[in-house]
């Protein structure tokens, strides 16, 4: 079984698969495979920025006690 990787690299990961497919000139067959496999690192990146944004919802109900304050999306 392979670590998780960071938010960091699966996102390079992911960038890169996106550039490889924009080319245009991968065969069909490696293309659905960078497809998902750039889906899958898709949905890693998603997981991780979900579990990051409820840590900060916490932390930030934590110091003030009073509140749950979402962590803001640009």
């Amino acid at each position: 079984m392979t670590e998780p990787q960071s938010f960091e690299d699966a996102l390079a990961s992911l960038e890169a698969k996106v550039e490889e497919l924009a080319r245009g000139d991968v065969p069909l067959d490696r293309a659905l495979t960078a497809f998902e496999e750039g889906l899958a690192l898709y949905r890693q990146c998603h997981e991780m920025l979900d579990t990051a944004e409820q840590r900060v919802t916490k932390l930030v109900a934590a110091t003030d006690g009073l509140r749950e304050e979402p962590f803001p999306v640009a």
